[in-house]
């Protein structure tokens, strides 16, 4: 798993369908939250494999805080809530509504809040 700017490593693509890179690592300080965000910047449906993608990237990222790199990488977070975020430029489509619903609950057992946000995508 490849951190966001780690040294001595070759940049790799980022984005929910390479998920062996975490895209951000960020703080929210008003809600008190370690930000892991993923990118999603294709439309929805444009990939068939897309859903599997963001799958295996969640579980990356589930790995990544479940298994203490974020922690061992980022002293500072330890004790930190956890939030991983979904930024896309249009909400997922309300046929997969199910799937995200289950991505929450799931995130939500391990203590970690899941958010899907809609943003201008650019770079």
């Amino acid at each position: 798993m490849t951190e966001p700017d780690a040294p001595d490593e070759k940049r790799q693509e980022r984005g929910v369908h390479n998920p062996k890179v975490i895209d951000l690592i960020t703080e929210d300080p008003s809600a008190d939250e370690v930000v892991l965000v993923m990118r999603e910047e294709r439309p929805w449906g444009s990939d068939p494999h897309q859903l599997r993608q963001l799958e295996a990237k969640f579980n990356s990222y589930l790995e990544y805080v479940l298994g203490q790199h974020l922690a061992k990488q980022y002293p500072q977070y330890v004790g930190r809530r956890v939030r991983f975020q979904l930024d896309c430029a249009e909400n997922p489509p309300a046929a997969d509504q199910a799937f995200f619903t289950a991505m929450s609950n799931f995130a939500a057992g391990e203590g970690i809040r899941w958010v899907v946000n809609v943003a201008a995508m650019g770079g």
